[in-house]
């Protein structure tokens, strides 16, 4: 009586070069997308150059702005050549000049972090290093590829009231 001798590398299947570079890429893929959804969660709330940063609830739009008009805070709160960051509403609220205050979306129009501080005449996203100038919330260093939004702020009584623009 004979017995079947098995080949024991016949049994094993090879994975193939490109299976093994489309599982490499699904990885990549999905790490790549984790940075990214992390970096609106993973900043910490951190000081302004007044020395906190404001945070309360409020009702928000899905694209990040205000649903209407949002009292933030004490105008003595905004520091002149600064800025305060209310980040539980994502307003960022600057005052370039004595009694001019400019109101701005607080996330960042590159991968959508919110802002963390304002400092040294710059509005700062920890996340990628974007800055914003506090008079116009114009980009002076990307990645960010616009400009923050603007929105309306007026002066009631000594607080401060942001509407979108």
């Amino acid at each position: 009586m004979s017995e079947a001798v098995e080949n024991p590398t016949a049994a094993t299947p090879e994975t193939s070069r490109r299976t093994l570079l489309c599982g490499a890429s699904a990885v990549l893929a999905v790490g790549g997308a984790v940075a990214v959804s992390g970096c609106s969660s993973s900043a910490s709330p951190a000081a302004s150059d007044s020395g906190s940063t404001k945070s309360t609830d409020q009702s928000t739009k899905s694209a990040g702005q205000p649903a209407g008009p949002v009292a933030v805070g004490p105008a003595a709160d905004v520091p002149v050549g600064g800025g305060t960051v209310y980040r539980e509403k994502k307003i960022v609220v600057t005052q370039p000049t004595a009694g001019q205050y400019k109101a701005f979306s607080a996330v960042c129009t590159h991968a959508g972090c919110v802002v963390d501080k304002v400092a040294n005449g710059q509005i700062q996203c920890p996340c990628h290093s974007s800055r914003f100038a506090v008079a116009d919330g114009a980009v002076q260093d990307g990645p960010a590829p616009s400009p923050l939004p603007e929105y309306k702020v007026t002066v009631q009584g000594g607080s401060l009231e942001v509407t979108p623009a």
